[in-house]
C-alpha cells in the first residue's frame, strides 16, 4: 500500500513537471529551470532567424595593407552594403579623446591589436543598427573568441579571405598615404589620390603612417598571423570561408565580384 502511493506521488509529480513544460513551450517562455543550456547550433539558429529575408552578413579578412580596405569600398557600393569597420570605430574614439580612445591609442601607434574586450563592446553595441540590412563587417572579428561571440547574436553568411604575400605587403605599404581625419587611404601606384599628396574629398593633406614604416609592418603581419589563422581555420570548419589570393587589388576583385554576384539576397 505504502508503495503504491509513493508510486502515485511520484508519478503526479512527473505529470506537473510535464504539464510546466507543455505550458512554458506553448507560451514561448524561457525553460532554463529544466533544460540546463541550449546547444550552441540552437543559439546560432536563432540568431539566424533574427536576419530579415534578403539580406546578407559578410566578413572581409586579410592583413593589415593588403587592399582589403579597398576591396570592401567597392563592394559596398556596387553591392549596395552597409558597412562596419572596427578601423574606422577605433580611429573615432581615438579623435574625439574617449576614455576607450586612450586607452587604444598607444596600441594603434605601435601596430598592436586592440584588446578584444573592447572590440566587443564597440562592435556589438552597433551591430543592432544593421538587422534588417546587408552588412559587410571590416576587421571584426579578429580573433576566435570575438568570432564565437559574433556567432551567438548575429552569424555571418560567407567570410571573404583577402590573402597576400607578406613581402609584397611590406613593399605596398611604403607607397601608401593617407587622410587622418576620414582614415582614407590612397596608394601612389594603385589607388592615387587625384592630386599628389591631397584629399580627393577635403583637399587637405595626405601623411604617411608611422606604422606604416616596414619594420612596424612586419611586426604587425606577424602578430596578423597568429591572431587570424586560427580564425580561417574556424570558419573552414564551419565551411563558410572563400579566400581571393594575388598580389594586385585589381586583380583580385574581379574574382571576388563574381563571387558575391551569384549569392542570393544581394543586390546587383
Amino acid at each position: 500500500h505504502r508503495q503504491r502511493n509513493r508510486k502515485q506521488a511520484v508519478d503526479s509529480s512527473q505529470r506537473d513537471t510535464v504539464l510546466v513544460l507543455a505550458a512554458a513551450i506553448l507560451s514561448g517562455c524561457c525553460c532554463d529551470r529544466f533544460i540546463s543550456s541550449d546547444s550552441r547550433e540552437l543559439r546560432m539558429r536563432r540568431a539566424f532567424s533574427t536576419q530579415a529575408r534578403d539580406t546578407v552578413r559578410a566578413l572581409i579578412i586579410g592583413p593589415p595593407g593588403g587592399g582589403k580596405g579597398t576591396i570592401a569600398g567597392r563592394i559596398v557600393k556596387e553591392f549596395h552594403m552597409a558597412t562596419l569597420g572596427s578601423g574606422d570605430m577605433i580611429r573615432s574614439q581615438i579623435q574625439s579623446k574617449t576614455n576607450v580612445g586612450r586607452q587604444v591609442e598607444a596600441l594603434v601607434n605601435a601596430g598592436q591589436l586592440v584588446p578584444d574586450d573592447i572590440m566587443v563592446k564597440l562592435v556589438l553595441a552597433e551591430l543592432d543598427n544593421f538587422k534588417n540590412k546587408s552588412l559587410l563587417l571590416d576587421g571584426f572579428p579578429r580573433t576566435v573568441g570575438q568570432a564565437e561571440v559574433l556567432d551567438t547574436s548575429f552569424p555571418v553568411n560567407f567570410v571573404l579571405n583577402i590573402d597576400v604575400p607578406f613581402e609584397t605587403i611590406v613593399e605596398r605599404l611604403k607607397d601608401r598615404w593617407y587622410h587622418k581625419p576620414s582614415g582614407r587611404i590612397y596608394n601612389t601606384l594603385f589607388n592615387p589620390p587625384k592630386v599628389p599628396g591631397i584629399d580627393d574629398i577635403t583637399g587637405e593633406k595626405l601623411e604617411i603612417r608611422e606604422d606604416d614604416q616596414p619594420h612596424v609592418v612586419r611586426a604587425r603581419l606577424q602578430r596578423y598571423l597568429q591572431s587570424t589563422a586560427p580564425l580561417i581555420d574556424y570558419y573552414k570548419k564551419k565551411g563558410v570561408i572563400h579566400t581571393f589570393s594575388g598580389t594586385e587589388t585589381n586583380k583580385i576583385y574581379p574574382h571576388v565580384q563574381a563571387f558575391l554576384r551569384s549569392q542570393p539576397g544581394l543586390q546587383k
